[in-house]
């Protein structure tokens, strides 16, 4: 019965996080984690595990990341995994996500080695998959391509719709940074056709990306703004945060950018923040407060408890007796400083549960 009741919440997870709910999503999938572990199912639990860092890797939590690779390696040594194709695949998935081109490829050797030993194809077809990601990522283009094209062969006979969807943007992306963009966009082309009947957010929202790309690297700006600003109107800023950051960069980039579209501008490297009506202000050398409004800005209307902003910002394990009192000031020095009214603020809330910004900021994260 449990595993009937977990397996079932676990497609209730995939479900959020195919229509982009990814705060829902994240929660449904940490607690179908534990309960696949309990029962010893460690196949769904890698399946959850892959899902959860795709979600986090999109809205840049890559300590989210490290921990799931520690966790990883954590468990099987404690309940004697049995080291699989899956569980490298997953460790790759870590590593490619943190840029880790080098270590990724190697985990995705091994697991397709211990795929093809065991003559596993749908394990066979995922660790090809992550070889042509990295092959891409190191600019190896022919050689993902061969990875693709392989992949191919595979999908004629087996029902892998997300990797066969994940497959075709990449092939698309690679296409087009070979410069052959009527190539890439007939690509893009054939994944809408297939995203009209799976129906699925994240992807038509990274699809929409992808053509306004090639695009405006054809030389089409007219064309590459309407896709990306189309993608841009679709975009919950709070769950796609990677994604709406590269939107708005490749919109700077082409002049399409204006600051009066935001509440809130961002500009890390500066420490620089825009607020609409004060205009600049420097975080210059208040490293604490710049990394508590980041995080805010990343998922706004997301609510932090105490004890993840002690986590996230202080790097701290929370104590009430120490952390009360020091959350307490920070939001209230970090109110004084964003807020154009201190006594009617318009951006950081506070409720029973802790702090958010107010899901209505219009935000940009540079």
């Amino acid at each position: 019965m449990k595993s009937k009741q977990a397996i079932a919440e676990f497609e209730v997870a995939k479900l959020h996080s195919d229509r982009g709910d990814f705060v829902k999503a994240i929660e449904k999938f940490k607690h179908v984690s534990k309960v696949f572990i309990e029962l010893k199912d460690y196949e769904l639990f890698l399946d959850s595990q892959n899902a959860l860092l795709r979600i986090y890797s999109e809205q840049e939590r890559f300590e989210k990341i490290t921990e799931c690779k520690e966790s990883l390696q954590d468990l099987v040594i404690q309940e004697g995994f049995e080291l699989s194709s899956q569980i490298f695949y997953t460790l790759g998935v870590c590593a490619a996500y943190k840029k880790q081109v080098e270590t990724a490829q190697d985990y995705f050797e091994k697991a397709l080695k211990l795929a093809l030993k065991t003559d596993n194809k749908k394990d066979i077809c995922y660790a090809i998959y992550g070889m042509a990601v990295v092959y891409w990522m190191s600019g190896r283009r022919d050689d993902a391509l061969k990875e693709i094209y392989n992949l191919q062969v595979f999908f004629q006979i087996m029902p892998l719709q997300d990797l066969k969807m994940a497959s075709l943007l990449l092939n698309g992306h690679i296409l087009r940074d070979m410069k052959k963009y009527d190539q890439a966009l007939e690509i893009f082309w054939q994944a809408y056709d297939s995203l009209k009947e799976s129906k699925k957010l994240y992807m038509y929202l990274s699809l929409l990306y992808a053509m306004g790309l090639t695009y405006l690297d054809s030389g089409d700006l007219n064309m590459g703004r309407m896709y990306l600003n189309l993608a841009k109107r679709s975009i919950d800023p709070s769950n796609h945060t990677a994604l709406v950051n590269r939107i708005n960069k490749r919109l700077e980039e082409v002049g399409d950018a204006d600051a009066s579209d935001y509440d809130l501008i961002l500009n890390s490297s500066s420490h620089l923040l825009t607020e609409r009506k004060k205009g600049r202000v420097d975080f210059k050398n208040q490293f604490i407060l710049l990394d508590l409004l980041r995080l805010f800005m990343q998922n706004p209307g997301h609510v932090y408890s105490k004890e993840l902003l002690v986590e996230r910002v202080w790097k701290q394990s929370y104590d009430p007796s120490v952390h009360d009192n020091k959350v307490y000031v920070t939001i209230k020095r970090l109110r004084k400083l964003v807020e154009p009214d201190y006594d009617k603020p318009k951006y950081i809330f506070r409720s029973k549960n802790g702090y958010f910004l107010n899901k209505a900021t219009r935000v940009m994260v540079d």
